[in-house]
């Protein structure tokens, strides 16, 4: 299932740890487990902020891909389901 998550960093969590230097190393292993096919860093509300856009094989799969994100980075999660123009074309077509 195509997954869109919106993560806003806690700023005292992610001060913290880009003080002393572990702020890349959490990043990167959450990128390296969840592969995601798309990636981007902005602020948002003031914070530091991340949109990735992941495959996810099921529906419990949500519990190992948001926990990361609260334990590490103190980060607020959420998580839309999203289609690309392809599978948007497809549900059309079965429409009535």
């Amino acid at each position: 299932m195509r997954t869109m998550l919106t993560v806003e960093l806690d700023t005292e969590v992610a001060n913290k740890q880009i003080g002393d230097g572990s702020m890349g190393k959490a990043v990167e292993e959450v990128l390296s487990t969840l592969k995601p096919e798309a990636a981007y860093f902005y602020p948002h509300n003031g914070h530091r902020a991340m949109l990735l856009v992941v495959d996810l094989p099921d529906e419990a799969s949500i519990v190992s891909t948001c926990e990361p994100f609260w334990l590490q980075l103190g980060a607020h999660v959420e998580l839309v389901p999203c289609m690309s123009a392809d599978d948007l074309r497809s549900g059309l077509s079965h429409l009535g």
